[in-house]
């Protein structure tokens, strides 16, 4: 049996209370009623949704009347298939910092993928109770080879790590320690960017460069662990290839002295190598970045909606007209795909007052031979609000 947690019970439930995760977006609260009332009597159930899409999170809280049907759900049910997905079972924690603290928490890569969470769980279990258990997975549901097990106690994960690390598990010898925070990461390794020793090199195609001609390329630089040109199957040069220097130092010699400089028509890229899901965590955290500026520009009152454009005004006349009321950060008239404009486009001043005063000046101002309507540019889904009250209204 799993055992009753040391958890605190003020909330509305307290120990009652079960994590249900993995599910099927489909899933419903009647669903998971049916599934769980056989366990003992339900109190409540949430899926958790998108405030704004209303689309399951693919999460649920399921709060029982008595501590002892949360308990029996929990070692009964966890991993049973629903709509065709094993579901994930855990306590609830309310408490956050249990969750952030780290102890307990234990991290493990190199797994085989065909070990999933009921497999992770098993092999685990054995060690402690176990908080949360999770094998780390793609937009496909495949394993990414890593995953994480919270147990209980500090001791239970320390004899985890102890007796699992450096096994076989489906073959494969897999890594065992203490979870480490990114924070705490950076401060015990430094951040890859620091200590990087494999470079990337791309915009050479045209150059026609031969293997010994890329790496005398980079010979000066340091002592050449490996060095390869990418080829498509006819053995042409993809216009891109890797670098391996045995130091750090070497690595860094090499961006820094041949990162642009022209080769024979070629304007090189040379970059510190990384991995797929480096990049793309670059990336997402780039554009959540973006997103976060427009959200605050909507809502300091900045950013204005200007329509009716006559088809001769583009981004740069655009920015003339308005220019006189104040800052402009960004000026822009929308277009479609083939560069003809969609006749309305976004103005955006640097502080509020001067948006207030470019509205109440430009709108309903002829300019070429229509008529501008200038507002406040809003969200979607602020818009989708106004027109439900004015159709109520």
């Amino acid at each position: 049996m799993n055992s009753l947690p040391n958890q605190p019970t003020s909330g509305n439930y307290g120990i009652a209370s079960l994590y249900c995760g993995d599910l099927d977006p489909d899933i419903t609260e009647a669903n998971l009623y049916d599934k769980f009332s056989q366990a003992g009597p339900v109190a409540s159930i949430r899926v958790c949704r998108d405030v704004v899409t209303k689309r399951s999170l693919g999460y649920a809280y399921i709060n029982f009347q008595h501590a002892i049907d949360a308990e029996r759900a929990l070692d009964t049910m966890n991993y049973e298939l629903i709509k065709g997905r094993p579901m994930r079972l855990m306590w609830s924690q309310r408490d956050p910092s249990l969750r952030k603290s780290g102890v307990g928490n234990v991290f493990i890569k190199n797994l085989d993928k065909s070990i999933d969470n009921k497999s992770l769980y098993d092999t685990f279990s054995v060690f402690g109770n176990i908080l949360s258990c999770k094998v780390a997975t793609d937009e496909r549901n495949t394993s990414k080879g890593y995953g994480f097990v919270h147990f209980e106690t500090q001791e239970s994960a320390d004899q985890a790590i102890i007796k699992v690390n450096g096994m076989l598990l489906n073959d494969k010898k897999v890594f065992v320690g203490r979870f480490m925070t990114r924070k705490e990461r950076m401060e015990t390794l430094g951040h890859p960017a620091t200590r990087f020793t494999n470079i990337y090199v791309k915009n050479f195609g045209e150059a026609n460069l031969t293997d010994e001609e890329f790496e005398g390329l980079f010979e000066p630089f340091g002592k050449i662990v490996s060095c390869v040109i990418m080829k498509d199957d006819t053995g042409k040069s993809r216009g891109f290839g890797f670098v391996s220097y045995e130091t750090h130092e070497a690595a860094k010699g090499a961006v820094e002295n041949l990162n642009g400089n022209d080769l024979q028509n070629c304007k090189l890229y040379v970059a510190r190598a990384q991995k797929k899901n480096e990049r793309q965590a670059e990336l997402r955290e780039k554009y959540e970045k973006l997103k976060m500026e427009r959200l605050n520009r909507y809502q300091q009152g900045v950013n204005l909606y200007v329509k009716n454009l006559d088809d001769v005004i583009d981004d740069t006349r655009l920015h003339e007209e308005f220019s006189v009321y104040g800052h402009i950060t960004s000026a822009k008239v929308m277009s479609d795909d083939k560069g003809n404009t969609k006749g309305f486009g976004f103005v955006c001043f640097s502080s509020p007052d001067e948006a207030t005063k470019a509205v109440t000046e430009m709108n309903g101002r002829i300019i070429v031979s229509k008529p501008l309507f200038v507002a406040l540019a809003q969200r979607k889904e602020e818009r989708r609000q106004h027109l439900v009250v004015d159709t109520f209204d």
